[in-house]
């Protein structure tokens, strides 16, 4: 059991099952049932497979139920969303299965740069300071197919970005027999 960040989207949490093997995906776009995803383990566990991976988005929540917070929030800090994983391993425990429990939080951010990320970071910079330089202190830095673009903040945080449930990465995943906690 693998709990990752992403607040109130998938995106880390599909990414990561899909690249690492994962045989449940839990995000927050999709609620999930618990007995779902025990039935998933018992599949694997009845195919002779010792072991499962599930991999639980911080914002993850079941069907009949809310968001799980770490923290709540004040007029300093929002809410922090944490502990979806180990409520989850702790029910498939509950069920007779061993569990273990990662919440992997800001450490997956600590990762080696790679040559496109250090470019990419040296880009953003470079832009950013031209529009400081320009007074556009409204707009922020983006790379929009392929070249650095700055668009309004306003424009940016209109529609916030959530995995699309009929989206490849989705429809990839189902093909490969992982579940979303939801069928």
């Amino acid at each position: 059991m693998l709990e990752v960040m992403g607040r109130n989207a998938g995106f880390i949490a599909l990414h990561a099952g899909l690249s690492g093997g994962a045989d449940v995906i839990l995000i927050p776009e999709i609620p999930f049932n618990y007995e779902v995803v025990v039935r998933k383990v018992q599949e694997r566990v009845d195919r002779g497979m010792l072991f499962s991976i599930v991999v639980v988005s911080e914002g993850a929540k079941p069907l009949e139920g809310e968001q799980l917070f770490s923290r709540a929030g004040d007029e300093v800090y929002v809410p922090r969303l944490g502990g979806i994983g180990q409520k989850v391993g702790e029910y498939i425990e509950q069920q007779g299965f061993e569990t273990r429990v990662t919440v992997l939080g800001h450490v997956q951010r600590g990762g080696t740069p790679t040559p496109f990320d250090r470019w990419l970071a040296t880009r953003y910079g470079a832009a950013a300071v031209r529009l400081a330089a320009q007074g556009k202190f409204d707009r922020m830095v983006s790379l929009h197919a392929g070249k650095i673009v700055d668009v309004s903040l306003e424009e940016a945080i209109a529609v916030p970005k959530r995995v699309d449930i009929n989206d490849d990465a989705i429809l990839t995943a189902r093909g490969m027999s992982i579940t979303f906690g939801d069928k």
